[in-house]
């Protein structure tokens, strides 16, 4: 976790510094995601594209075996919950899925380390800290062997598929606060040589900037392209509006689903099929669009079962010292139809996901915050929490606190969002629970903004658009 003195230190750093820092971060992320082995765990990755429904069925039952043994002899939270129950006479298997109870994310995010394996040292794994689009925020603990992996069937099943060359140029809408929220001239990215990435400012979206952003993927040399939908779909509405379309190899989305007409336009301003993508930092399920359309999952990640209701209810396969077993990561999808797809790829198929939709917040000059802007709850003691934005200069926070929740807390997230959105009026509102939607789902990001309003907004970004550029 990047503290707000560093953040401040770095933020008044040159433009070229600060590239020179994200390589340095990108060198160790390198270093801690790509083993000696990479080739190979790739070209395994490749071979089981093509198993059997029967070869993924031996595989599956033999993982999810050893795993949930070693979460039920091995992780304090299960160890102890067997305890209770066989000391209540409960004899049932932990061998049987079907025999453990259903995981809340709030067990996660109260008592993180309780779900590391006591043979682990967390001090020598990789931490992920993330909020993901519930706004709960969860700690996630990865081994340098179960990240090796991790990411060669993500580079496999992502770019491997259309046949990108890994020396590539690439390019990453996020939500990292790269650059300072109030700077108004380019650059509004850092350029990351040890990962040939060009990490581009979700958080400067506005339609005066985005030529900016078109003129530094031409310079970049920028191949393909991935990030939240919704920030995608806003540059290229301005490629398309400005005729500066840019011919990619492909375009990864991830976060948010990816509507009809946002791949529409997004093919229409990048020349190339746009690729849904699914997953979520605890990695316990994945899946990844190929060219036939057809939304594959990563059975090495985890068991996906889908209720009734359509909840996913994940299981851990891949990360067995920080596992979660039927897990309800807070997202929800339709089942899919029967049959192959037409790829060829054995991998099981996923329906539509339609729970993980969020709103996109506007400041007064037209910037465009992504999905990422829930990354300002990570680390505070939050239980759940929900952004509204009531007007262009006023957001409402409404907080569900954990026990140890201070008011210095309130404070960081007022902070943090500033920090983002610029000066903006920010209110907290402590509440026992934040409210559902009918569906039973959370919705982190909630815009009140009339259409007008929002339109209001980016048209006058684009007129100062108009007069900069003549």
């Amino acid at each position: 976790m990047i503290t707000p003195g560093i953040l401040r230190v770095y933020h008044r750093l040159p433009p070229r510094l600060r590239s020179t820092a994200a390589t340095l971060r990108g060198w160790y992320l390198n270093r801690v995601r790509h083993s000696a082995d990479r080739e190979t765990l790739m070209r395994e990755t490749i071979e089981r594209d093509r198993w059997s429904a029967a070869q993924w069925e031996q595989w599956r039952s033999e993982r999810r075996a050893y795993v949930l043994h070693r979460a039920a002899t091995r992780v304090p939270f299960y160890r102890d919950q067997w305890a209770a129950r066989r000391a209540r006479g409960d004899r049932s298997s932990w061998e049987l899925l079907e025999n453990w109870p259903l995981l809340d994310k709030d067990a996660v995010r109260t008592k993180p380390h309780a779900f590391l394996a006591d043979d682990c040292d967390p001090a020598r794994m990789y931490v992920e800290h993330t909020s993901g689009t519930t706004g709960t925020p969860i700690t996630a603990w990865f081994s340098r062997t179960t990240l090796a992996m991790l990411h060669a069937i993500v580079d496999v099943r992502t770019r491997g598929w259309d046949g990108i060359e890994e020396t590539m140029r690439w390019a990453r809408l996020g939500a990292q606060l790269i650059i300072p929220i109030g700077q108004r001239r380019p650059p509004f990215w850092v350029w990351n040589a040890a990962m040939r990435q060009l990490y581009l400012s979700t958080y400067h979206l506005a339609p005066d900037l985005i030529p900016h952003y078109l003129d530094a993927l031409v310079k970049y040399r920028i191949g393909y392209i991935a990030g939240y939908p919704s920030a995608l779909h806003a540059v290229a509405h301005e490629a398309v509006r400005l005729g500066r379309t840019l011919p990619m190899a492909a375009v990864y989305t991830n976060a948010e689903p990816l509507s009809a007409d946002q791949r529409r336009l997004i093919s229409a301003a990048f020349q190339c099929s746009a690729r849904e993508t699914y997953g979520m930092a605890e990695a316990v399920a994945g899946a990844s669009e190929c060219s036939a359309g057809g939304l594959h999952q990563w059975p090495e990640f985890g068991d996906i079962e889908i209720r009734e209701d359509g909840e996913f209810v994940c299981t851990s396969l891949l990360n067995a010292d920080n596992p979660l077993i039927r897990y309800r990561v807070g997202d929800r999808g339709q089942k899919p139809q029967s049959g192959a797809c037409p790829c060829g790829r054995s991998l099981p198929l996923l329906g539509p996901i339609d729970g993980r939709s969020i709103d996109v917040l506007v400041t007064a000059d037209g910037r465009q915050t992504a999905p990422g802007v829930v990354s300002i709850f990570s680390g505070l003691p939050v239980r759940h929490s929900q952004i509204v934005q009531e007007a262009l200069d006023l957001l409402i926070v409404k907080i569900a606190p954990a026990a140890d929740f201070a008011h210095e807390h309130e404070n960081t997230i007022v902070t943090r969002l500033q920090e983002r959105m610029g000066a903006i009026r920010v209110l907290i509102e402590l509440v026992e629970e934040v409210p559902r939607t009918t569906n039973g789902k959370l919705r982190a990001v909630v815009s009140r903004l009339s259409p007008a309003q929002r339109a209001a907004a980016l048209a006058a970004a684009g007129g100062a658009a108009d007069g900069t550029r003549n």
